[in-house]
């Protein structure tokens, strides 16, 4: 794990005295951020970083992967200051097939949901671990590779509501779950 923080200065434009904010660069590109265990969104989205508000004094930052190791750090967080992270987080050995495909259906691509600033950056949980987010996994071509099996998806989102049901998946098939706009 390869990690280093550097603090530096946010806009001149405002004065911002009651909160700070964290980008974060490094691999994988869309690592999940989590600041003090709270899902915040994807490291970065179209390889372009994302900068997210933080509470202000020392906070835990967590970055997730299903198919890496977690790393979290603890940071400290100033009013008005960007603190920046760059990570590298270990791959894990990949599962082993048979696998099954599980897919979202339903609201599709809006217009800002294909830009850099759109779109549902929603968490998707499989069995409580964190798996990706909505806007990545709501298209044609995109999904999660599963072994065939039982599972609690849980969906939380800020477009779809949440979701929580239990899906099975079966080896060499596609599993589709519609969300519908809350």
């Amino acid at each position: 794990m390869v990690f280093s923080v550097a603090l530096i200065a946010g806009s001149a434009n405002a004065k911002v005295t009651d909160h700070g904010f964290v980008k974060a660069r490094g691999a994988p590109e869309d690592a999940a951020i989590f600041i003090n265990g709270k899902y915040i969104g994807p490291a970065s989205r179209y390889t372009v970083p994302e900068k997210y508000d933080a509470p202000l004094g020392d906070v835990e930052i967590t970055f997730r992967d299903p198919r890496y190791e977690e790393f979290t750090a603890k940071v400290k967080v100033e009013p008005g200051k960007t603190v920046h992270l760059h990570y590298k987080l270990k791959r894990l050995d990949p599962p082993k097939p048979p696998f099954g495909l599980l897919r979202f259906h339903g609201g599709g691509t809006g217009p800002n949901e294909g830009s850099l600033s759109g779109g549902d950056i929603g968490a998707v949980y499989v069995n409580d671990h964190y798996y990706g987010y909505v806007q990545e996994l709501n298209h044609l071509g995109t999904g999660i590779l599963l072994n065939p099996g039982t599972y609690d998806l849980h969906v939380d989102s800020p477009v779809f509501g949440e979701v929580r049901q239990k899906i099975t998946i079966e080896a060499d098939k596609t599993t589709t779950v519609s969300l519908e706009k809350k």
